[in-house]
């Protein structure tokens, strides 16, 4: 259903989940103020980041999802480079001063949501409406009859000012050409997940009834929640997994260069990752590996009970080819955005509380 869709998407984002749930803790409300940053560490005085990004020069982008501003960070300091992009969730620096930007749904205006633009220090022009496009086509159809959803949740450019950006709330795959074109590439489809571990979450049999009646598995969707350009050419897709919320099941998605109207799996979508909890960003690493974060080691519906960070994010190394992973860095905080600089040096971004301001500082 999209509405369980919704709830795992919300959760990233403190203030609207606040807005779509009456009851939810009140820590959310009135997220604390920000603390000392890291010596060495730039810090965005503003509300979530969902996404970092590098510039060749060395800099950082970051975008601050609830007030609408892209900021440019830099080792003497850092500078306003764009507003008014409220609900930024992916940045994407093409040629010189230029950054795509895409917004996600339900974080600002109908009139800014869902969208691609593309962004320099003169302005912003509008590059493609993935909300339309969603709404015309619709392409995880195919299993999940009814009401179209968008939410562009990250992206990779392509080079030439084309992109690929993963729809968490569509489950797919888009590309988006120079001309604004819109085509989808792939449709996620979902997994069975096991609900006894969020039963003992809220201690059932006295917990909740609408989680203790559940039946012993749901069909979780997939929730595309991120993507990455391998050095082999192939688009990278991870999964958030919606609810129950299940760790343990989220999965990273290997499509082909030419692919277009596939379902994952298949010969041209094939998964290279399992075993993943609450994947919100990959990058590749100058090691080749690919770095997988994730939200909580419990999974996002722990955060969703709890209020707050619980056993902490996690950063693994992954090789793609054989399957594996590492942890290289774990008890994160609420982390939603991870990059590498051009020196290659890995850059997150953490968050006290979700919908609060973000930490941006180097992750070792």
């Amino acid at each position: 259903m999209r509405s369980t869709l919704n709830r795992a998407l919300l959760v990233l984002a403190g203030a609207a989940f606040v807005s779509a749930c009456s009851d939810a803790p009140s820590e959310f409300l009135t997220p604390p103020e920000v603390g000392a940053s890291l010596s060495n560490a730039p810090t965005v005085l503003g509300s979530s980041v969902f996404d970092l990004a590098a510039n060749p020069d060395g800099s950082l982008m970051a975008g601050e999802i609830f007030t609408g501003n892209v900021v440019e960070l830099r080792k003497d300091g850092s500078e306003l480079v764009g507003s008014d992009m409220f609900g930024v969730t992916g940045l994407a620096p093409v040629g010189r001063g230029n950054t795509l930007v895409l917004t996600g749904g339900g974080f600002g205006p109908p009139e800014v949501a869902r969208k691609l633009y593309r962004m320099s220090r003169g302005g912003s022009r509008l590059v493609a409406d993935l909300g339309h496009f969603e709404e015309t086509v619709n392409p995880d159809q195919v299993w999940n009859p009814g009401e179209p959803d968008s939410n562009p949740y990250n992206l990779v450019s392509m080079g030439g000012g084309s992109a690929l950006v993963a729809d968490a709330a569509g489950n797919s795959l888009l590309h988006v050409g120079t001309e604004g074109t819109v085509d989808w590439v792939a449709v996620l489809t979902p997994q069975l997940a096991q609900t006894q571990y969020i039963k003992d979450f809220v201690e059932c049999p006295e917990g909740p009834p609408e989680i203790c009646l559940l039946p012993d598995a749901l069909p979780a969707q997939p929730v595309a929640t991120s993507v990455a350009l391998g050095p082999d050419g192939y688009a990278y897709v991870g999964e958030l997994t919606g609810f129950p919320g299940t760790p343990g099941i989220s999965r990273v998605w290997k499509v082909s260069p030419d692919a277009r109207h596939v379902l994952c799996p298949s010969a041209d979508c094939t998964q290279v990752l399992g075993g993943l909890t609450s994947v919100v960003d990959l990058e590749f690493g100058p090691d080749g590996r690919l770095y997988v974060m994730e939200l909580d080691a419990l999974g996002w519906f722990a955060i969703e009970v709890a209020g707050g960070s619980v056993a902490g994010g996690q950063v693994k190394a992954c090789d793609v080819n054989g399957g594996t992973c590492e942890v290289v860095a774990g008890g994160l905080s609420l982390p939603l955005a991870l990059t590498f600089d051009a020196e290659g040096m890995p850059w997150v971004a953490e968050h006290e509380a979700l919908g609060g301001p973000a930490d941006v500082h180097p992750l070792f």
